[in-house]
């Protein structure tokens, strides 16, 4: 099997698998406990803290553990639309390609009376801080841009959104789950308020967050009962999983210039190789992307025959965000930067991690022309292109 789906999820790493099976097995007692199996729980819990927070430049203080980034993005912004309903500001500001934890929150919100500013994405999947600076106004109480795009892998100038919030005074959340490991984390110097992690975007297990809140910004909570996380997040913490999250973030943000160079070689492989497909497209811009992600259009095809096939040869792979994948609907990112809707459907996402190596990536690159071919050739809409009765697109 060649796995092509990181931006999906990832296998655990041994360190992160290790370091939850001593938890499950040695300190498995409750942290809310005051004898001393509890404690040490306890103990286990405000040292992963201090472990998270070393890697992300922030005050073990700052950090809260949830159920993955969906929460983390849900608490963020509810919370600061909570404060700034109290202040009497309601227009929050974000792109139209965030993710949908993001946006149905958005959506939400605004079903509750408040002002939400879609920023447009230019056509090379970037927003810049800019546009964010003209859309900040008196009543603005949130700006929450993503840090990198979890289908087409565009990355955003978060330090400067953030410099640019800091000066108007506004709260700056960014969604940076595909950015752990891949891209540099620094809550301080990039300027950000909120930030939103989940550990098995890096190696780490499902069913785990963070979300990073600097002191002084309240937060709202989700989920009310017990005083767990300082009063923030009732339930009994998940600690095995919370030091699994720990060790593997450490591993990440440590292996990160190492990997990086590795998968700038194997995508730049995967772009000039795909390119040569007649009628394609890569979506998004050609470097300032994600080390391991590539996403293209193959006109007259659908992307979703092109991953069975593709699973078939034992290749996995995505044709957009895998939180949506049920969804016959064409991408709203690839509509967000202009795909239209008949190119859209014909997208494929290949997310590369440390495993992948430059072997794999020669079998990708024979085997997505190879059954691009044989789609179009069943396909009457192309057999109209070809004979001049329908318009090329790409």
């Amino acid at each position: 099997m060649i796995y092509a789906d990181h931006a999906a999820t990832t296998k655990m790493s041994g360190t992160a698998v290790r370091e939850m099976l001593y938890y499950m097995e040695e300190v498995w007692g409750n942290p809310s406990s005051l004898y001393g199996t509890g404690q040490k729980a306890a103990e286990a819990l405000w040292s992963a803290r201090e472990r998270i927070a070393a890697c992300l430049h922030a005050k073990a203080g700052e950090i809260y553990f949830t159920s993955g980034g969906s929460e983390a993005d849900n608490q963020a912004i509810l919370s600061a639309a909570g404060k700034g309903k109290r202040e009497g500001r309601k227009h929050i500001v974000s792109t139209a390609f965030e993710h949908h934890a993001v946006l149905h929150t958005l959506r939400k919100l605004e079903r509750e009376g408040f002002e939400v500013e879609l920023l447009d994405v230019h056509e090379n999947g970037l927003i810049y801080a800019e546009q964010v600076e003209e859309a900040i106004r008196e009543g603005t109480c949130l700006v929450t841009v993503m840090y990198a795009n979890n289908e087409i892998g565009t990355v955003m100038p978060v330090a400067e959104i953030g410099a640019v919030c800091r000066k108007k005074n506004v709260p700056f959340h960014t969604d940076a789950v595909q950015a752990a490991g891949y891209l540099p984390l620094d809550v301080r110097s990039q300027n950000i308020d909120l930030l939103s992690l989940s550990a098995h975007k890096f190696y780490g297990p499902k069913g785990i967050g963070i979300l990073y809140a600097r002191t002084g910004v309240p937060l709202t909570n989700l989920i009310e009962g017990g005083a767990q996380e300082r009063g923030k997040r009732a339930g009994t913490e998940n600690v095995p999983a919370v030091m699994g999250m720990a060790a593997a973030l450490e591993e990440a943000c440590a292996n990160r210039r190492k990997n990086t160079d590795k998968l700038l070689k194997l995508r730049k492989m995967l772009i000039d190789g795909l390119s040569e497909i007649p009628h394609s497209a890569l979506n998004g811009d050609a470097e300032c992307r994600l080390p391991g992600n590539v996403n293209f259009c193959f006109e007259g095809i659908e992307g979703e025959s092109l991953l069975l096939l593709l699973d078939d040869l034992g290749i996995c792979a995505s044709s957009g965000s895998a939180c949506t994948s049920g969804s016959l609907d064409p991408s709203h990112v690839l509509l967000a930067i202009g795909r239209p809707h008949e190119v859209a459907h014909g997208s494929l996402r290949l997310s590369l991690g440390a495993d992948n190596t430059e072997e794999e990536v020669g079998r990708i690159l024979e085997t997505v022309p190879q059954i691009v071919k044989r789609l179009r050739n069943m396909s009457p809409l192309w057999q109209d292109k070809q004979r001049g009765k329908k318009e090329f697109l790409l």
